[in-house]
This record gives C-alpha cells, structure tokens and sequence, in this order.
C-alpha cells in the first residue's frame, strides 16, 4: 500500500516537479517507508522552495538524527524553531527547544 502511494505520488511529482505539497507529501511517505535519504532529499527541496512553518524542519531533523547526522539534525531543529517562532507555534518551537538541549 504504501509502495503505491510513493509510486503515485512520484508519478504526479514528475508532471508537476514546481509542487511543493506533492514534494513535501513524498517525503514523508519515503520517511514511513523507511527510506531515510529520500525523505530527507525531498524535505531539502521542500523547504528550499517554500515558507515551512516548522513542521518540515523538525521532521528533516528528526530523520537526520534517526541517520545520526546529528550536526546536520541540530541545524535542522534551529531553523525548525525558528520558523515556529515566526509562523505564531510557539509550542512547536518549545518542542524543538526540547530536543536542542540534548545537544547542550
């Protein structure tokens, strides 16, 4: 089930590559179906083309610190907080916070 929703979704991000919603929605079917790099190639094109609120960023840490890419994941949490912050979730970004201080 979930190769077919990667499969479809991979198929409409291939007619449509400038959708970020289809990008971001094929990230985290790679990342449920354990496919770590992709998920996280896709979170990057994801947040490099749009104004995540947080979501994305903790997600691509959360991905990068399951690979133990823990620099790269401490960054990815920051910015995560970050846009929280901006975006009006401040719980989201007290959450991140959370999750820095191990890194303390």
């Amino acid at each position: 089930m979930a190769v077919d929703r990667v499969a479809n979704l991979e198929r409409m991000l291939a007619n449509r590559p400038a959708d970020w919603r289809l990008r971001f929605g094929l990230a985290l079917e790679y990342l449920n179906a354990g496919r770590l790099d992709d998920g996280v190639r896709e979170l990057r094109s994801y947040l490099a083309a749009s104004d995540d609120e947080g979501n994305a960023w903790g997600r691509l840490g959360a991905a990068l610190q399951q690979m133990g890419r823990d620099d790269e994941a401490e960054d990815a949490y920051r910015e995560g907080a970050a846009a929280a912050r901006r975006h009006g979730h401040p719980t989201m970004a007290e959450e991140f916070d959370e999750v820095l201080e191990q890194w303390s």
